[in-house]
């Protein structure tokens, strides 16, 4: 498990697909359709991938691993497709990393025309027709830090950042079809009420997971934050669940939150303080700025 959270942030570019519905034709059709299929084809990819190298060597030797495939072949003396391989990687990182690198600016866009942001941000260039200024910003703060921050740190905490923004989303799910109701709009949202399925599924959790939940707890004298958080979890599942029992909510959103929150909590402590940091400096600009400038702020003003 803390080898899924911490290669979590292979998905965030299916997430940063949604960023450009405004440069798709039809994108109430085309946004799905590029998500599900991008989604499912790389989701395949990677199992077969994973099953052929470690069928090639056993996966116990992958601990400390930076790039398992050129490691899979210099094991097995063919270093010549390992150097090619080493090649094709550093030019495949590269493009996943221009992903990100799309979809950030047009957040930022997005933001700006809701009065979160400066207006600078929303600034659109006249020839390329793309958010100048903020791709501009992006690149810069991007390039700069990755001189000298260790990987391992930055790839933790775009997971992190990803599960908590999932996290969210599925929150803000379950509470649009009423909100969207008050407003006279429907919300299509696949409901299966988890009254029954969400406490049966934790209750199995807390069978196959009791020797880890009771050593967790017997150990919380330790000074380990790691265990805490592991403490944590089941008591956010719990209040989760009785939620689920007392609204009758539905069980896709609500599984969605779970699994998101037991990767977040495997994944290394000191980059939770770095998270905690990097969104506390995010929630000062908002209460400076974005609380005061934002278009409903201004709406509630002046109605």
């Amino acid at each position: 498990m803390k080898g899924v959270s911490a290669v979590f942030f292979a998905y965030i570019g299916f997430d940063a697909i949604s960023t450009t519905a405004e440069e798709c034709g039809n994108p109430q059709r085309d946004m799905p359709r590029g998500m599900i299929y991008s989604l499912v084809i790389c989701t395949i990819i990677y199992i077969i991938v994973t099953l052929v190298i470690t069928g090639m060597v056993h996966y116990s030797e992958f601990a400390n691993v930076k790039d398992p495939l050129a490691f899979v072949f210099d094991k097995i003396n063919m270093n010549r497709i390992g150097y090619i391989i080493s090649i094709s990687a550093v030019i495949a990182a590269t493009s996943v990393i221009l992903v990100f690198q799309i979809g950030q600016p047009r957040i930022w866009m997005s933001m700006s025309r809701d009065g979160l942001l400066p207006k600078r941000f929303a600034k659109v260039h006249p020839k390329y027709q793309t958010p100048s200024f903020s791709t501009i910003v992006t690149g810069f703060i991007v390039a700069v830090p990755s001189l000298f921050i260790e990987s391992g740190i930055v790839t933790d905490l775009t997971s992190i950042g990803t599960l908590f923004a999932f996290v969210l989303v599925c929150g803000g799910v379950l509470l649009l079809p009423k909100l969207e109701s008050k407003e006279g709009k429907r919300f299509n949202l696949p409901y299966v009420n988890g009254r029954f399925i969400v406490p049966v599924l934790l209750a199995a959790f807390t069978y196959f997971f009791r020797d880890k939940i009771v050593n967790n707890f017997a150990h919380l004298t330790q000074d380990s934050h790691q265990e805490i958080l592991f403490i944590i979890f089941p008591v956010l599942a719990y209040i989760i669940t009785i939620m689920t029992i007392v609204r009758n909510l539905s069980v896709i959103p609500i599984m969605g939150m779970l699994c998101c929150l037991y990767l977040m909590i495997e994944i290394p402590v000191k980059s939770w303080f770095v998270f905690f940091g990097w969104m506390g400096f995010g929630l000062v600009i908002y209460f400076l700025y974005g609380f005061r400038n934002s278009r409903l702020a201004r709406q509630q003003a002046q109605a």
